[in-house]
This record gives C-alpha cells, sequence and structure tokens, in this order.
C-alpha cells in the first residue's frame, strides 16, 4: 500500500516539474473560445486534473454500486444463515415425551447386547 503512495507522489512530483519548466504564455482557443498568454504550465495541470476527475468518477460509481451490493449479500446471507441456525436447533430440540432419534451406531451397538 506504502509503495502505491510512492508510485503516485514521484509521478506527481513530475508532472509539477514538467509543468513548471513549460511556463512560456500559450494562446488557447477552444471552438469560439479564446485565452491569450496562459502559462503552459496552468494549462497542463488543469488537463491532469480534469482527466483524473474523468476517470475518477465513473471508478467511485462503480466502487459505490459494488459496495451497495456487497451489503445486501451480506444481509441475504446472515438472513439465511439466521433461518438454517433456526431450522438446526428446532431439530436439534427433541419434542416433550418423545426420545431422540438413535443412529446406525448406536442401534448396532444396542443389537449387539
Amino acid at each position: 500500500m506504502a509503495f502505491k503512495y510512492i508510485v503516485v507522489a514521484v509521478i506527481a512530483a513530475a508532472i509539477t516539474l514538467f509543468a513548471l519548466q513549460n511556463s512560456a504564455p500559450t494562446a488557447l482557443r477552444f471552438l469560439i473560445w479564446q485565452l491569450d498568454a496562459v502559462p503552459l504550465a496552468t494549462i497542463m495541470l488543469v488537463s491532469v486534473a480534469l482527466g483524473v476527475v474523468l476517470v475518477g468518477v465513473p471508478l467511485l460509481v462503480g466502487r459505490w454500486r459494488l459496495r451497495s451490493r456487497l451489503r445486501a449479500l451480506e444481509s441475504r446471507l446472515g438472513a439465511e444463515a439466521t433461518a438454517v441456525g433456526e431450522q438446526d436447533l428446532a431439530r436439534d430440540i427433541p419434542e416433550r415425551g418423545r426420545r431422540p432419534e438413535r443412529g446406525p451406531a448406536e442401534r448396532e451397538a444396542i443389537s449387539h447386547l
């Protein structure tokens, strides 16, 4: 886990250094929209930030859906386990006045007496 943070920190430092070393003013044009003398570093950092957001949001939505499904399945499993446990408990408790059934080994031991 710590290795991932180190890799991310190194990549972030490299992007920052690259952007800061390329700080020449640049004209920015998109369709009819135009900005003059925008530092190249600003354009690159904003582009990286937008890329992170565009990739991160769908990943977060998918993760949220998976967690929701996991919680639903865990609660369903708990309910099933409780139901199975109640059935086992009801089967293990003998009714009043009734002897519990003997297994094959017990029957065989009694027949040999």
